[in-house]
């Protein structure tokens, strides 16, 4: 009696036919996310590509470089028609001020430095969207991102994309195992050129679209416009301390400040002060704490929320285990190591480090090449 022939595993993942892969498509209207899905109907694969609306299409016009814009609807429409799939637009309006516009100026308020971009990909984009391809009956859902989703003995597991200049994983840390399990990111191994390239091949309208800038949901490009539309009176005088406890000055509200800032600090001139740089937000006493760059320094890192990636679970048994670990989106990953103080994990530095805000990420990273695996990460909340 002959074998029964094992049915191939298609591109991603699954052993059956494309055409039988129904795969949602969360299109942002740019390039990567276009070409992404147009790269996955050319395939053959049941593509169903889904835009959502974030904001207000007369805010989201005045910005034509920002995320899921009206333009940025309109061209995601577009490359469907071109390519043949079924297009949908979702109103997710009050869904994103609620969760990531309202918890941006929050944050501020709190004194600490928030990461909008990381909100919407935990909540908006990779709960709420997941759970609709999953209505829409789907076998997984695809992004646009540049990181890489790799088989591991273990399970799926998240690695920094080919690209190391548009590596996104500092973004997606907070990805967990069952949205991975779910998720696909048919650009990882690419970089952008070849999307490019890719999105010219395809005739794509978007093929010389500019990349997104800045926050999408801020028009003027500056923040303190929308904490003070949203959260109006919310500043609150008070005083610039320096370290020493001298009461230099006074500010308009703590959220028109952020830890390293040196620039607009309003402090009289001809003191005959070093430069001074905000070295630390006091939102219980209302407090901007100034103090010389040196000041800055920080080697040890608390964290909340943390999501863990990495095989086993986090807790003590990591106490001493080194790891690289990413602080800012703009930074290469820096040696550091797992440490418990008290009943409390932490990351220590190997080197001391400048600016790192309360509000902001730190995401780790296993030891290894540039493609390393993401391991997980946490929100800030203090540093010593």
């Amino acid at each position: 009696m002959r074998a029964k022939k094992a049915n191939k595993v298609n591109s991603l993942g699954f052993s059956k036919p494309e055409s039988e892969t129904r795969v949602v498509v969360a299109m942002s209207g740019g390039v990567d996310s276009s070409v992404c899905a147009a790269m996955l109907a050319r395939e053959g694969y049941d593509v169903v590509g889904v835009t959502l609306q974030l904001y207000d299409h007369g805010a989201a016009i005045q910005k034509a470089k920002a995320c899921c814009a009206g333009q940025d609807i309109y061209d995601a429409k577009r490359v469907a028609e071109m390519m043949d799939f079924p297009h949908y637009v979702l109103d997710y309006e009050s869904n994103f001020k609620e969760q990531v516009i309202e918890d941006f100026a929050d944050t501020y308020l709190k004194g600490a430095t928030p990461i909008p971009c990381v909100r919407c990909n935990q909540t908006v984009k990779f709960k709420d969207l997941l759970d609709v391809a999953k209505d829409l009956g789907a076998d997984c859902m695809a992004t646009g991102h540049y990181i890489k989703r790799v088989e591991g003995p273990n399970g799926p597991e998240l690695h920094r994309g080919y690209d190391g200049g548009k590596d996104q994983s500092y973004f997606l840390f907070a990805t967990t195992r069952e949205q991975l399990d779910f998720l696909r990111f048919p650009l990882g191994a690419m970089e952008k050129s070849e999307t490019r390239k890719l999105a010219v091949e395809l005739g794509l309208n978007v093929a010389a679209k500019p990349d997104s800038q800045d926050i999408c949901f801020v028009p003027t490009g500056k923040y303190t416009d929308v904490i003070e539309k949203i959260r109006p009176n919310a500043a609150v005088p008070g005083d610039i301390v320096h370290l020493d406890g001298r009461v230099l000055g006074a500010h308009r509200g703590i959220m028109y400040y952020t830890i390293g800032q040196r620039r607009g600090l309003g402090l009289p001139d001809g003191s005959g002060l070093d430069p001074l740089f905000v070295v630390n937000i006091d939102a219980q006493t209302n407090q901007v704490i100034v103090g010389p760059r040196e000041a800055l320094l920080r080697s040890q890192i608390w964290l909340t929320d943390i999501n863990w990636l990495g095989d086993g679970r986090f807790g003590a048994e990591l106490d001493g285990q080194a790891v690289n670990v990413k602080i800012r989106s703009t930074r290469p990953p820096v040696p550091a190591k797992f440490k418990l103080v008290g009943n409390e994990m932490v990351v220590e530095l190997a080197e001391a480090d400048m600016g790192i805000s309360p509000g902001q990420a730190c995401v780790f990273y296993e030891i290894g090449n540039a493609a390393a695996r993401t391991l997980g990460g946490g929100w800030i909340t203090r540093t010593d």
